[in-house]
């Protein structure tokens, strides 16, 4: 199970940090064992975070302590405010793309409202070039770093570079 883009930017507010690696997650696992003096361990925050992949369902007690950290009574509670923003920690019918699928020269188009679009191309190691961009943020020829696209949700991206120099990127694109 992987938890969703809304819990993971809740978590990522919370700690204070972006959660875009895989060594985030111990700074996350000491974070909420200070806060709750509970333990989540290191491996299973990578597994639902997507780090790892692997679809073993975590513990209700793992899940209640995520949610406790971030405020949240249980893991229904927090479950139901995601539901209610319109996500899921979990949706069967969400299309993941990663980019350890693509081939090198690869071309995806990503649509977005209210009339965006960009068309990126793959070239490797989970780097992308903008080839076509209209109404966003990003330009022809910016450097991008993401390792998924989820239908549905904000193009999370954890490097743009943009005439050699990189940009942080604080709001998903």
């Amino acid at each position: 199970m992987k938890l969703s883009p809304y819990i993971t930017d809740l978590l990522s507010k919370q700690c204070g940090r972006e959660l875009t690696t895989p060594n985030d997650c111990t700074m996350l696992t000491l974070d909420i064992e200070s806060r709750t003096g509970e333990h989540v361990g290191v491996n299973t925050l990578k597994r639902l975070l997507g780090f790892i992949d692997d679809e073993r369902e975590p513990r209700i007690t793992t899940l209640n302590i995520i949610a406790r950290y971030l405020g949240h009574n249980d893991w229904e509670a927090l479950k139901l405010l995601d539901d209610e923003a319109g996500n899921s920690y979990f949706n069967e019918s969400m299309t993941e793309l990663h980019a350890a699928q693509l081939k090198p020269g690869a071309m995806i188009e990503i649509t977005y409202l209210p009339n965006r679009r960009v068309v990126i191309k793959f070239l490797g190691d989970n780097s992308f070039t903008v080839m076509e961009s209209e109404n966003g943020k990003l330009r022809v020829g910016d450097s991008l770093r993401l390792d998924h696209i989820v239908r549905g949700y904000p193009l999370l991206v954890s490097e743009v570079v943009r005439d050699g120099t990189s940009i942080i990127c604080t709001v998903p694109f």
